[in-house]
């Protein structure tokens, strides 16, 4: 997939393991809403053990992912994450100059 020209929102986070189900089912709400919203391109996201964990929201431009940043019902889980589930984050903004992958076999 050709990410070049998109908006890579990058949050880095330690969870702090409080309220598990409550944070997965404001995980699933947020993908939802955030899949809806103009200009959004996809994400991925992994997390360790240790409860460290990286997800990145691809969009289609600046305008996009700030949209989505100051979408209300996103602030809303925002301060729940901050109040709850995150003992720090870190988000990092850039734009895709260039993007390139490989696959074995054509398996994924």
């Amino acid at each position: 997939m050709d990410r070049t020209g998109q908006i890579a929102v990058i949050f880095m986070s330690q969870r702090t393991g409080e309220d598990e189900a409550g944070y997965a089912n404001a995980a699933v709400a947020m993908d939802r809403l955030a899949a809806a919203q103009p200009g959004y391109c996809g994400v991925d996201s992994a997390r360790g053990a240790d409860g460290f964990g990286i997800t990145v929201s691809w969009w289609a431009d600046e305008a996009s992912a700030l949209a989505w940043r100051s979408h209300p019902e996103h602030d809303a889980i925002r301060a729940r994450g901050r109040a709850e589930w995150y003992a720090r984050y870190e988000v990092a903004v850039a734009e895709v100059g260039r993007n390139y992958g490989w696959v074995a076999n054509g398996k994924i």
